[in-house]
């Protein structure tokens, strides 16, 4: 932690005070936006009902608690920030943030959130996003990241809390149900991020990150891609064999799930950098679909 601080102390701007736009872009609103979308689907398949008042509340600090992550994250990591081109213009690499206001808001936003979402929700949710936090914080950023190409496969926990700590806002405690929904992002982030890895490749390799293409080849990574493609198609189907989603999620899951292996497939086949864009910007799309038809179809059956 010590030699990523000195590094980029020595570049920040002395005439530049951080804006509200810098201190937004410490939260990965791109990220944030994702969290906040799948917790509220968790939220809504939660059995049970809560009050408007403290269901805002929970989405709040599970928004504020995934931002603090992300924040904490730039905070560690902007030495490798600043050797990568798509990075480089954050706001602690390019000079524009001190490092330790970085950190003293990104502490001071996770004991906020988990305070909070303890106190006005319930302990098991304020439990599990403090281990969230946690789990993104040490286990990826600063055990991970740097040493294993498994870092994605591991940390990518950290990204599937947020519907089990939705429904646990509801419900007080974790269910079966919410380790599923767990278990479809888990196993979507390693296919979903080593395709964004093959098209930044050049960038994990200049900052010496252990990603999988540059550890074990772009081959390699593009055989793993179809791998835990078809090891997610079941798991996403999960929700509505086991009956807690209905039949137009069980429809989409089975379609959605063979477009996404297809083109899993034609990445493993073809060796170009546009069908690993395609891949990416499809997994998003793909999980998107999943999460949105899930909650829909249940917000329209109790309106029915």
């Amino acid at each position: 932690m010590q030699t990523t601080g000195s590094t980029i102390d020595q570049n920040v701007r002395e005439d530049y005070l951080p804006g509200v736009g810098d201190f937004f872009a410490l939260l990965k609103p791109r990220v944030m936006s994702l969290v906040i979308f799948t917790a509220f689907i968790g939220m809504v398949m939660a059995p049970g009902e809560i009050h408007p008042v403290i269901a805002f509340t929970a989405i709040l600090c599970i928004a504020v608690g995934a931002g603090a992550s992300g924040c904490l994250n730039m905070w560690y990591e902007a030495d490798l920030d600043a050797r990568m081109t798509r990075t480089a213009d954050r706001p602690i690499p390019s000079g524009r943030m001190d490092p330790q206001t970085a950190l003293h808001f990104g502490v001071a936003l996770s004991t906020a959130s988990v305070l909070v979402m303890g106190l006005m929700v319930n302990v098991v949710a304020g439990g599990l996003l403090l281990m969230t936090i946690l789990f993104y914080v040490l286990i990826y950023t600063v055990w991970l990241k740097r040493r294993t190409s498994l870092n994605i496969v591991i940390g990518g926990a950290a990204g599937a809390f947020p519907p089990m700590i939705a429904w646990a806002a509801v419900t007080g405690d974790v269910s079966l149900e919410s380790i599923v929904m767990f278990g479809i992002i888990f196993m979507w982030t390693p296919p979903h991020f080593w395709s964004l890895s093959l098209f930044a490749c050049k960038d994990y390799k200049a900052a010496g990150i252990p990603m999988l293409p540059v550890v074990s080849g772009e081959g390699e990574t593009r055989k793993q891609i179809l791998i835990y493609t078809l090891l997610l198609v079941p798991v996403s189907i999960l929700p509505w064999t086991m009956g807690f989603a209905g039949p137009v999620y069980g429809i989409t899951a089975v379609i959605f799930g063979i477009g996404f292996t297809l083109l899993s497939g034609l990445l493993f086949k073809n060796k170009d950098i546009k069908t690993a864009k395609v891949n990416f910007f499809f997994s998003i799309f793909y999980l998107f679909i999943l999460f949105a038809v899930m909650g829909g179809e249940i917000m329209i059956g109790r309106m029915v």
